[in-house]
C-alpha cells in the first residue's frame, strides 16, 4: 500500500498495537504524528526507528481525555505536517478489574472517558483538518462482542460502544471520511501481561483455531489497511482480528 504524502496521527502509540501501527504507517509511506501518555521510551524509539528508515514523525505526550492535551496533539500534526489523512485511536484499556459489588460509578466514568470520551474528543478535534478521502480507524475489542470476562463489564461496554459510534460515524463523516474499527482478541500486549492471568491466557491460546496469540503487529496490519486507499470501499466495518476464536 502506498500512503507517501499522506498523514497519520496515532493516539496511544508509544508502546505495543500502537507503537506497531505508526511504524506500519510510516512503513507505507506516512508521516506520523504520535501521542503517548506514559510510554515515552516507547514513542521515542518508534520516532527514532521511523527517521532512521527515512520517515518523518514526531511524539508528544498527552492525556487525550484532556482536551487542552488533544488540541495540542492536532494543532502540533497541522502545524508539523499541514493535514491530517488517517486518525488511528488507539487510546483506551480496561484500568483495572472490578465484579459487580466492586464496580463503582467513578470506576465506570473512567473507563467510559479513557475509551469512549476520549474517541469523541480526538474526532471532534481532527475532523476539521482531515482531507477528502481520509480514514479514521477506531479500536474496539472482542470484549465489545462478548461482554468480556470476569471483572470487565465496563471495559466491555466501552467497546460495544465504540463499535456502535464507528458505525454512526461512518454515516455522518461520509463520503469524505470512512471510519471503520478493529475488535483484537488475545493479543499478545502489556493490556494481558498486567490483567489476564498466565493460565488463562494458555487456556484462550489452546481454544483458538489457530492455536496462539496475536502479535502487535497483525492488528496493525489491518489498521494500516483499513486506513489505506486499498479499502477504499468499506466503512462503518467492525473487524474481528482473534484467530477464529469468536466469528462474527
Amino acid at each position: 500500500m502506498n500512503m507517501n504524502g499522506k498523514v497519520a496521527l496515532v493516539t496511544g502509540g508509544g508502546r505495543d498495537i500502537g507503537g506497531a501501527t505508526a511504524l506500519r504507517l510510516a512503513q507505507a509511506g506516512a508521516s506520523v504524528a504520535i501521542n503517548y501518555f506514559k510510554s515515552a521510551d516507547g514513542a521515542n524509539k518508534v520516532v527514532a526507528d521511523i527517521e532512521a528508515a527515512g520517515g518523518k514523525a514526531f511524539a508528544l505526550a498527552g492525556d487525550m481525555t484532556n482536551q487542552d492535551d488533544v488540541d495540542a496533539l492536532v494543532e502540533r500534526t497541522v502545524e508539523e505536517f499541514g493535514g491530517i489523512d488517517i486518525v488511528a485511536h488507539i487510546t483506551g484499556g480496561i484500568i483495572a478489574r472490578k465484579k459487580l459489588p466492586e464496580l463503582t460509578v467513578e470506576h465506570w466514568n473512567a473507563v467510559m472517558d479513557l475509551n469512549v470520551t476520549s474517541l469523541l474528543r480526538v474526532v471532534r478535534t481532527a475532523v476539521p483538518h482531515m482531507r477528502e478521502g481520509g480514514s479514521i480507524v477506531t479500536m474496539a475489542s472482542q470484549a465489545g462482542r462478548d461482554g468480556a470476562g470476569p471483572g470487565a463489564i465496563a471495559y466491555g461496554a466501552a467497546k460495544g460502544a465504540i463499535m456502535t459510534m464507528t458505525r454512526g460515524l461512518a454515516k455522518e463523516l461520509a463520503p469524505a471520511i470512512r471510519v471503520n474499527s478493529v475488535c483484537p482478541g488475545m493479543i499478545n500486549t502489556d493490556f494481558h501481561n498486567i490483567f489476564t492471568a498466565p493460565e488463562v491466557r494458555e487456556k484462550v491460546a489452546a481454544a483458538t483455531p489457530l492455536k496462539r496469540e496475536g502479535q502487535s503487529t497483525e492488528v496493525a496490519n489491518l489498521v494500516a489497511f483499513l486506513a489505506s486507499d486499498e479499502a477504499a470501499f468499506l466503512t462503518g466495518v467492525c473487524y474481528d482480528i482473534n484467530g477464529g476464536t469468536v466469528f462474527s
